[in-house]
Protein backbone atom coordinates (compact mmCIF):
# COMPACT_ATOMS: atom_id res chain seq x y z
CA UNK A 1 0.00 0.00 0.00
CA UNK A 2 1.25 3.49 -1.26
CA UNK A 3 0.23 5.77 0.55
CA UNK A 4 1.51 31.39 -13.31
CA UNK A 5 3.36 37.39 -15.53
CA UNK A 6 7.13 38.02 -16.17
CA UNK A 7 10.16 36.77 -18.52
CA UNK A 8 12.07 34.02 -17.97
CA UNK A 9 14.83 33.55 -14.97
CA UNK A 10 17.73 31.45 -14.60
CA UNK A 11 15.75 29.84 -11.84
CA UNK A 12 17.41 31.72 -8.67
CA UNK A 13 14.84 31.86 -6.10
CA UNK A 14 13.41 35.08 -5.33
CA UNK A 15 14.78 35.19 -1.52
CA UNK A 16 16.70 36.69 1.15
CA UNK A 17 20.38 34.77 1.46
CA UNK A 18 19.45 33.68 4.77
CA UNK A 19 16.25 32.05 3.50
CA UNK A 20 14.14 30.17 6.30
CA UNK A 21 12.35 27.55 6.32
CA UNK A 22 10.68 25.22 8.75
CA UNK A 23 8.62 22.13 7.67
CA UNK A 24 7.73 19.03 9.79
CA UNK A 25 4.97 16.33 9.70
CA UNK A 26 2.98 14.43 12.63
CA UNK A 27 1.22 11.32 11.63
CA UNK A 28 -1.16 8.35 13.46
CA UNK A 29 -0.95 4.92 11.74
CA UNK A 30 -3.50 2.54 13.29
CA UNK A 31 -2.03 -1.50 12.65
CA UNK A 32 -4.12 -3.84 12.63
CA UNK A 33 -2.34 -6.26 11.40
CA UNK A 34 1.74 -6.60 11.58
CA UNK A 35 3.55 -5.34 8.94
CA UNK A 36 6.56 -3.32 7.99
CA UNK A 37 6.40 0.27 8.16
CA UNK A 38 8.35 2.53 5.52
CA UNK A 39 8.56 6.44 5.65
CA UNK A 40 9.92 8.90 3.43
CA UNK A 41 9.16 12.30 5.64
CA UNK A 42 12.47 13.15 6.24
CA UNK A 43 14.82 15.78 3.81
CA UNK A 44 16.76 14.70 1.18
CA UNK A 45 20.48 16.19 1.42
CA UNK A 46 21.09 19.59 1.40
CA UNK A 47 24.29 20.64 0.14
CA UNK A 48 25.02 24.39 0.49
CA UNK A 49 22.43 24.61 2.96
CA UNK A 50 21.90 24.46 6.45
CA UNK A 51 19.63 21.67 8.46
CA UNK A 52 19.00 20.66 12.11
CA UNK A 53 16.05 18.19 12.57
CA UNK A 54 14.75 15.65 14.71
CA UNK A 55 12.65 12.58 13.53
CA UNK A 56 10.58 10.00 16.33
CA UNK A 57 9.09 7.09 15.34
CA UNK A 58 6.57 5.85 18.58
CA UNK A 59 4.99 1.96 18.89
CA UNK A 60 2.35 1.60 21.00
CA UNK A 61 3.41 4.73 23.08
CA UNK A 62 7.30 3.39 23.14
CA UNK A 63 10.04 4.89 21.18
CA UNK A 64 11.18 2.88 18.58
CA UNK A 65 14.48 3.12 16.67
CA UNK A 66 14.11 3.06 12.63
CA UNK A 67 16.70 1.88 9.94
CA UNK A 68 17.76 4.14 7.70
CA UNK A 69 18.01 3.04 3.99
CA UNK A 70 19.67 5.62 1.92
CA UNK A 71 17.64 5.70 -1.89
CA UNK A 72 18.16 7.16 -4.98
CA UNK A 73 19.38 11.24 -5.42
CA UNK A 74 19.76 11.00 -1.27
CA UNK A 75 16.14 9.84 -0.51
CA UNK A 76 15.83 8.39 3.33
CA UNK A 77 13.46 6.02 3.90
CA UNK A 78 13.08 4.97 7.50
CA UNK A 79 11.83 1.34 8.20
CA UNK A 80 11.24 -0.70 11.20
CA UNK A 81 8.70 -3.57 11.93
CA UNK A 82 5.15 -2.66 13.36
CA UNK A 83 2.91 -5.20 15.42
CA UNK A 84 -1.08 -4.47 16.30
CA UNK A 85 -1.44 -1.20 17.51
CA UNK A 86 -0.60 2.81 17.14
CA UNK A 87 2.74 4.26 15.28
CA UNK A 88 3.06 7.99 15.60
CA UNK A 89 5.80 9.54 13.59
CA UNK A 90 6.80 13.15 14.41
CA UNK A 91 9.78 15.05 11.88
CA UNK A 92 10.33 18.64 12.38
CA UNK A 93 13.47 20.49 10.23
CA UNK A 94 14.51 23.92 9.48
CA UNK A 95 16.47 24.84 6.49
CA UNK A 96 18.54 27.63 6.57
CA UNK A 97 20.01 28.85 3.40
CA UNK A 98 19.54 27.53 -0.19
CA UNK A 99 20.64 24.27 -1.23
CA UNK A 100 22.64 23.45 -4.30
CA UNK A 101 21.43 22.40 -7.66
CA UNK A 102 20.56 18.53 -8.39
CA UNK A 103 23.04 16.77 -9.22
CA UNK A 104 23.73 15.80 -12.92
CA UNK A 105 23.73 11.61 -13.89
CA UNK A 106 24.44 10.23 -17.22
CA UNK A 107 21.97 7.44 -15.59
CA UNK A 108 19.55 9.93 -15.27
CA UNK A 109 19.08 10.48 -19.22
CA UNK A 110 17.93 7.18 -19.72
CA UNK A 111 16.16 6.08 -16.54
CA UNK A 112 13.52 9.47 -16.84
CA UNK A 113 13.23 8.94 -20.46
CA UNK A 114 11.48 5.47 -20.28
CA UNK A 115 8.04 4.55 -18.97
CA UNK A 116 7.42 4.17 -15.75
CA UNK A 117 4.27 2.24 -13.38
CA UNK A 118 2.01 5.70 -13.08
CA UNK A 119 4.18 7.58 -16.21
CA UNK A 120 3.17 5.82 -18.90
CA UNK A 121 5.07 7.91 -21.59
CA UNK A 122 4.63 5.00 -24.24
CA UNK A 123 0.96 5.16 -24.40
CA UNK A 124 1.56 9.37 -25.33
CA UNK A 125 3.81 9.24 -28.15
CA UNK A 126 1.51 10.08 -30.80
CA UNK A 127 -0.62 12.32 -28.81
CA UNK A 128 2.30 14.15 -27.53
CA UNK A 129 3.78 14.49 -30.92
CA UNK A 130 0.27 15.95 -32.23
CA UNK A 131 -0.01 18.41 -29.19
CA UNK A 132 3.71 19.06 -29.00
CA UNK A 133 5.46 17.92 -32.07
CA UNK A 134 5.66 21.72 -33.66
CA UNK A 135 8.33 22.67 -30.61
CA UNK A 136 11.96 21.86 -30.78
CA UNK A 137 13.58 23.08 -27.83
CA UNK A 138 13.20 21.75 -24.63
CA UNK A 139 12.39 24.76 -22.57
CA UNK A 140 9.56 25.93 -24.61
CA UNK A 141 8.32 21.91 -24.45
CA UNK A 142 8.52 22.42 -20.43
CA UNK A 143 6.69 25.80 -20.65
CA UNK A 144 3.63 24.39 -23.05
CA UNK A 145 3.33 21.41 -21.65
CA UNK A 146 3.46 22.62 -18.18
CA UNK A 147 0.68 24.60 -19.28
CA UNK A 148 -1.25 22.77 -21.32
CA UNK A 149 -1.83 20.28 -17.97
CA UNK A 150 -2.08 23.25 -15.69
CA UNK A 151 -5.67 24.63 -17.94
CA UNK A 152 -6.54 21.32 -19.05
CA UNK A 153 -6.99 19.48 -15.33
CA UNK A 154 -9.25 20.64 -11.95
CA UNK A 155 -8.12 20.30 -8.94
CA UNK A 156 -10.18 18.54 -7.16
CA UNK A 157 -9.75 16.50 -4.02
CA UNK A 158 -10.13 12.78 -3.58
CA UNK A 159 -11.05 12.51 -7.25
CA UNK A 160 -8.49 10.06 -8.31
CA UNK A 161 -7.18 6.89 -7.34
CA UNK A 162 -3.90 5.91 -5.43
CA UNK A 163 -3.66 3.56 -8.77
CA UNK A 164 -4.15 5.61 -11.71
CA UNK A 165 -1.69 6.95 -14.03
CA UNK A 166 -1.56 9.61 -16.28
CA UNK A 167 -3.69 8.38 -19.12
CA UNK A 168 -6.05 7.50 -16.35
CA UNK A 169 -5.83 11.72 -15.30
CA UNK A 170 -5.99 12.51 -19.25
CA UNK A 171 -9.18 10.72 -19.61
CA UNK A 172 -10.72 12.16 -16.05
CA UNK A 173 -9.61 16.13 -16.80
CA UNK A 174 -8.80 16.48 -13.18
CA UNK A 175 -6.60 15.02 -9.82
CA UNK A 176 -4.56 16.05 -7.58
CA UNK A 177 -1.05 17.07 -7.56
CA UNK A 178 0.47 13.30 -7.74
CA UNK A 179 -1.55 13.14 -10.76
CA UNK A 180 -0.76 16.63 -12.32
CA UNK A 181 2.94 15.88 -12.06
CA UNK A 182 2.15 12.86 -13.55
CA UNK A 183 0.83 13.93 -16.79
CA UNK A 184 3.78 15.93 -17.09
CA UNK A 185 6.24 13.52 -16.85
CA UNK A 186 4.69 11.47 -19.31
CA UNK A 187 3.93 14.33 -21.70
CA UNK A 188 7.59 15.23 -21.39
CA UNK A 189 9.36 11.31 -21.90
CA UNK A 190 7.32 11.10 -24.92
CA UNK A 191 8.39 14.23 -26.47
CA UNK A 192 12.02 13.30 -25.63
CA UNK A 193 12.30 15.45 -22.03
CA UNK A 194 14.27 13.57 -19.39
CA UNK A 195 10.97 14.04 -16.17
CA UNK A 196 11.14 12.73 -12.75
CA UNK A 197 9.02 13.42 -10.18
CA UNK A 198 9.74 14.77 -6.48
CA UNK A 199 8.09 15.04 -3.18
CA UNK A 200 8.26 17.94 -1.27
CA UNK A 201 7.38 20.01 1.69
CA UNK A 202 5.90 23.15 0.14
CA UNK A 203 5.35 26.64 2.03
CA UNK A 204 2.27 28.77 0.97
CA UNK A 205 0.61 25.22 -0.43
CA UNK A 206 -3.00 25.25 -0.12
CA UNK A 207 -4.46 22.73 1.03
CA UNK A 208 -1.44 22.24 2.81
CA UNK A 209 0.33 18.94 2.34
CA UNK A 210 2.98 16.47 1.05
CA UNK A 211 3.57 18.07 -2.39
CA UNK A 212 4.33 16.55 -5.52
CA UNK A 213 5.65 18.08 -8.57
CA UNK A 214 8.19 17.42 -11.48
CA UNK A 215 11.30 18.14 -12.10
CA UNK A 216 12.67 17.92 -16.67
CA UNK A 217 16.11 17.89 -17.71
CA UNK A 218 16.23 21.95 -19.51
CA UNK A 219 19.48 23.73 -20.55
CA UNK A 220 21.82 21.27 -18.64
CA UNK A 221 19.71 21.25 -15.10
CA UNK A 222 17.09 19.82 -13.30
CA UNK A 223 14.16 22.36 -13.59
CA UNK A 224 11.14 22.29 -11.01
CA UNK A 225 7.66 22.27 -12.46
CA UNK A 226 4.29 22.49 -10.61
CA UNK A 227 1.71 22.78 -13.30
CA UNK A 228 -1.68 22.86 -9.99
CA UNK A 229 0.44 26.40 -8.90
CA UNK A 230 -0.39 25.48 -5.68
CA UNK A 231 3.03 26.97 -3.69
CA UNK A 232 5.64 28.85 -5.39
CA UNK A 233 8.37 26.81 -6.74
CA UNK A 234 11.36 28.64 -4.72
CA UNK A 235 10.21 27.90 -1.12
CA UNK A 236 10.01 23.75 -1.78
CA UNK A 237 12.47 21.74 -0.33
CA UNK A 238 13.17 18.16 -2.11
CA UNK A 239 11.83 14.87 0.25
CA UNK A 240 12.14 11.87 -2.30
CA UNK A 241 12.73 11.40 -6.06
CA UNK A 242 12.01 8.98 -8.50
CA UNK A 243 10.61 8.22 -11.60
CA UNK A 244 7.13 8.34 -10.07
CA UNK A 245 4.64 8.14 -6.90
CA UNK A 246 6.19 4.44 -6.68
CA UNK A 247 9.27 5.94 -5.73
CA UNK A 248 7.94 9.17 -3.51
CA UNK A 249 5.52 7.89 -1.85
CA UNK A 250 5.36 9.14 2.04
CA UNK A 251 4.19 5.78 3.56
CA UNK A 252 4.56 2.37 2.61
CA UNK A 253 3.94 -1.19 4.46
CA UNK A 254 5.11 -4.37 3.26
CA UNK A 255 2.26 -7.25 4.30
CA UNK A 256 -0.21 -6.86 7.14
CA UNK A 257 -2.95 -3.41 7.38
CA UNK A 258 -2.66 -0.39 8.07
CA UNK A 259 -5.06 3.05 8.09
CA UNK A 260 -3.72 6.35 8.26
CA UNK A 261 -5.63 7.85 11.50
CA UNK A 262 -4.22 11.45 11.28
CA UNK A 263 -1.55 13.77 9.21
CA UNK A 264 -0.51 17.45 9.91
CA UNK A 265 2.06 18.85 7.35
CA UNK A 266 4.05 22.08 8.32
CA UNK A 267 5.95 24.17 6.07
CA UNK A 268 6.39 27.88 6.46
CA UNK A 269 9.16 30.52 5.36
CA UNK A 270 10.36 33.22 7.58
CA UNK A 271 9.18 36.49 5.80
CA UNK A 272 7.11 36.75 2.81
CA UNK A 273 6.70 33.67 0.42
CA UNK A 274 8.80 34.14 -2.35
CA UNK A 275 7.14 35.69 -5.88
CA UNK A 276 6.23 33.49 -8.95
CA UNK A 277 5.60 33.03 -12.48
CA UNK A 278 4.65 30.07 -14.43
CA UNK A 279 6.99 31.76 -17.47
CA UNK A 280 10.20 31.73 -15.52
CA UNK A 281 12.38 28.53 -14.86
CA UNK A 282 13.05 27.51 -11.71
CA UNK A 283 14.93 24.64 -9.11
CA UNK A 284 14.47 23.37 -6.21
CA UNK A 285 16.85 25.36 -3.98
Amino acid sequence: MSLWPGKKSTGQPDAPPAFKRDVGADLEIDVTAATTLEFQITLAPQPGAQVTESLEFRCKGRAVEAEELIGEHGTRIHRFDAPEGTVTASYRATILGRTDPAEVRDIDMSTYLRPSRYAEADKFFGFAATEFGEYADSATLLEKVSSWVGTRLMYVPGSSDPIDGAADTLLAGSGVCRDYAHLVIALLRAVNVPARMVAVYAPGCDPMDFHAVAEAFVDGVWRVVDPTCLAPRQSMVRIATGRDAADTAFLDNHKGSINLRYMEIRAVVDGDLPRDSVHDLAVLN
